[in-house]
């Protein structure tokens, strides 16, 4: 008898910083779409961001505090230990060859489906993994044509304003992001000064 199969969400981001609408989605994909489990992917070099992260080692932490409350939760250090460019493929490729018996659920936000057709192989993504994105039913999504086809799953999510870039420009001006990101992330940041800006030398 084969063993059964196991159905694993990839939720990836430079989560720089992770805040509380990634956690929100985090939960609402578990809850929704079944999984055995959600792991958190952050990227490493991603080859598409023209600005400079945060180091990979705060984020790794920052989305390690996120997820702790939720044990079906795991940290996936794929992209963080490879040095170099990261491509979504090339991790599920690496990912699937190791872990034959899982069907692979790839997590994505509205900007990063509409934008799915600009990413390395993603012709071969799309047979690669089950497709589920967050949305809202007000909210129309233009995606490529060839990746409409593609079958996918709708995570509903509330209105949240929230972004990472929100986030960094309030603590650059010295703003409280309160609410904004969990407790432990908040703490963290504030514990290694990470997005205040430096002060200008007399």
């Amino acid at each position: 008898m084969s063993a059964a199969r196991r159905r694993v969400g990839l939720f990836g981001g430079s989560f720089d910083p992770v805040h509380v609408a990634h956690v929100a989605l985090a939960r609402q994909a578990l809850a929704q779409l079944g999984l055995d489990e959600l792991r958190w992917m952050p990227v490493g070099e991603p080859w598409q961001k023209a600005r400079a992260l945060a180091p990979a080692v705060h984020r790794a932490a920052m989305v390690e505090l996120a997820m702790a409350a939720e044990p079906r939760f795991v940290l996936e250090r794929a992209e963080l230990d490879r040095p170099g460019a990261t491509y979504t493929i090339d991790t599920v490729r690496a990912l699937a060859a190791a872990e034959p018996a899982v069907d692979w659920t790839l997590v994505l936000g509205e900007d990063q489906y509409a934008g799915l057709h600009t990413w390395h192989g993603w012709r071969e993504l799309l047979d690669a993994v089950r497709l589920a994105v967050a949305g809202r039913p007000d909210t129309p999504i233009a995606p490529h044509p060839e990746v409409a086809r593609a079958s996918r799953d709708v995570v509903a999510l509330p209105p949240m304003t929230v972004s990472s870039s929100d986030v960094r420009a309030r603590l650059a001006r010295g703003l409280s992001i309160e609410g904004l990101v969990p407790d432990a992330v908040a703490r963290y940041i504030a514990q290694h000064r990470l997005y205040a800006v430096p002060a200008t030398p007399a």
